[in-house]
């Protein structure tokens, strides 16, 4: 079948010519740095700004996917750069990107040229300033949503690509969008969040959220604005990054963040000063997003030209599938539509990771199914958002081809995990096969079921890059004395009703963690009410019976 063109933004002039530029000037400097002309500590900043790090074992790209959305094409030339250029694989992240961890680099500008071909690169994907603007994975398809974020995404991106304040901030800065009132974006952990919401007067604005943050001191973001009118957003978030530009640390690099900040200042204080600064760039009347602006950027997002007339009703095609539908099916807007999630959490299998053939299959599958289009979800997931219901059983068997057809979405099982100790030189600890232990515990799907929805996150390290605050389950892994431990923390959630694990107590060593893991989960299939997911009973009844029971004494 021939590539579909899907509906999302497409580079125009200035965006080619800048990617092009960009990735002809990183040729140069990576020509000197291996001549020598560059030291590593000169390279340093210069490969930082293109997405490049030095890993443990070798340098690593990072890919930004702006709000999570790739074309088949684009899957295409991921799949051939991890074919051509790495060990045969890519890794998506918490950030909806991926990365390549073991580029070699002299291939590094070779790679960005052939993003470039794809309208991809890696720009403001490190570094101190605005990174990759992720968005709800489900945006422009979902059934709950009042808009599609998508467009805002976009403007804010292009605001805050290469914006000449904010270039080098006090610390790295992570925006979301959503459109929906269920939180797929992990909002709340932001440093700063936009919600679409409607007033009493059912006009559409924007939420803003601030502060929130993971890492060495974890914040829920604050409300700093209930209703922002869509032309004033670019300039009400302008007034914030800029309070925060001028006021923010850089005397100390765990300080350094805007939740910092917030909760010097107080919520109160920091509207106060937002408030004042949203006045003086209204002043101005420059940062006002006009209306034929929004409605070409819109135009981008339309969406695709659903078939009418189609069966509401999902096929029967045996147990498994029926179990994969009850899982990894959500609800689309469009009658005899689906959104399909396609875990990359298989029991097993690295969470997050795909192999160039694998990539490619998918890339066949969007064409096939899905208008040529899949999300990258802050899960480490991938989603097909517009597909026929009718379709769902082939889009499955060729999944299960794949070993990519685990329906386990939103369970225990769906792992979120940072690369941890085997990839990253600032980790304590491993993460990865912590992951896959506990996932071949828990890989009878049956028992994945009866335990229902479950949300299990590791980090490597206090950085929360596995986003293990906002477990359900969260799992640290800390390093005493050269050997690796892992705490537990219960009571996480990234989700509306946000809020921060609690630190259970001593760590775990990794050949005692996934048993743990497992008493803690037996104890609430013993506790739960009727209807309870996990992180209800939690909430019910507290840390001290979760204690007892994954340190093996007799739970009360």
């Amino acid at each position: 079948m021939s590539e579909v063109t899907p509906n999302m933004y497409r580079y125009d002039e200035f965006d080619a010519r800048f990617v092009a530029e960009r990735t002809a000037q990183f040729k140069t400097q990576v020509e000197r740095r291996l001549k020598g002309e560059l030291t590593e500590d000169q390279f340093k900043p210069l490969r930082l700004m293109n997405g490049l790090y030095l890993q443990l074992h070798a340098y690593m790209l990072r890919v930004a996917v702006p709000y999570g959305t790739i074309s088949s094409r684009q899957m295409r030339m991921l799949a051939h750069i991890a074919r051509k250029y790495d060990k045969g694989y890519g890794h998506f992240t918490t950030r909806q990107n991926i990365q390549y961890n073991w580029p070699k680099l002299v291939d590094v500008p070779d790679i960005l040229s052939d993003l470039a071909s794809v309208e991809m690169h890696a720009i403001q994907t490190s570094g101190n300033c605005i990174r990759n603007v992720t968005a709800d994975h489900f945006a422009g398809a979902a059934a709950d949503e009042i808009e599609d974020p998508r467009p805002l995404a976009e403007i804010v991106r292009q605001w805050s690509s290469l914006h000449p304040e904010f270039v080098f901030l006090p610390r790295k800065f992570k925006i979301a969008v959503s459109g929906a009132p269920q939180d797929r974006a992990a909002l709340a952990y932001h440093d700063m969040a936009v919600e679409i919401v409607r007033n009493a007067e059912g006009r559409t604005g924007y939420k803003v959220l601030v502060g929130g943050g993971m890492g060495r001191t974890p914040y829920i973001a604050q409300v700093l604005g209930d209703f922002v009118e869509k032309q004033d957003i670019l300039a009400f978030m302008e007034a914030a990054m800029r309070v925060y530009n001028e006021q923010g640390r850089r005397d100390n690099i765990y300080k350094a963040r805007i939740k910092i900040l917030t909760n010097a200042l107080g919520i109160k204080e920091m509207r106060r000063q937002v408030e004042i600064e949203f006045a003086e760039i209204k002043k101005t009347g420059g940062l006002q997003v006009p209306q034929e602006e929004l409605d070409r950027i819109t135009a981008y997002f339309a969406p695709p030209a659903f078939e009418t007339g189609l069966s509401d009703e999902i096929p029967e095609a045996g147990k498994d599938f029926a179990n994969w539908v009850k899982t990894n099916v959500h609800a689309h807007r469009q009658p005899g539509y689906a959104i399909a999630t396609i875990t990359l959490k298989t029991p097993g299998q690295v969470p997050g990771d795909a192999t160039a053939d694998q990539m490619d299959v998918i890339a066949e599958l969007m064409d096939t199914f899905s208008v040529g289009e899949v999300r990258v979800s802050h899960e480490q997931n991938l989603v097909l958002p517009h597909v026929r219901k009718k379709d769902l059983p082939a889009i499955y068997a060729r999944l299960k081809e794949l070993d990519f057809a685990c329906a386990n979405a939103g369970l225990i099982t769906d792992i979120i995990a940072c690369p941890g100790l085997d990839y990253c030189d600032l980790a304590n600890a491993r993460s990865i096969p912590i992951a896959q232990s506990i996932a071949l515990k828990f890989e009878d799907l049956a028992r994945q079921h009866e335990i229902g929805e479950l949300k299990i996150k590791i980090s490597g390290c206090i950085n929360a890059c596995g986003h293990h605050h906002a477990g359900h389950i969260g799992i640290l892994g800390v390093d005493k004395k050269g050997v690796e431990f892992y705490q537990l923390q219960l009571g996480g959630s990234g989700a509306e009703d946000a809020s921060i694990g609690e630190v259970m107590g001593p760590g775990f060593t990794e050949h005692e963690i996934a048993d743990a893991v497992e008493r803690v989960v037996n104890l609430y299939l013993k506790t739960r009410q009727p209807g309870e997911r996990f992180l209800d009973t939690y909430r019910r009844v507290g840390m001290a019976p979760f204690k007892d029971a994954a340190y093996e004494k007799e739970a009360a």
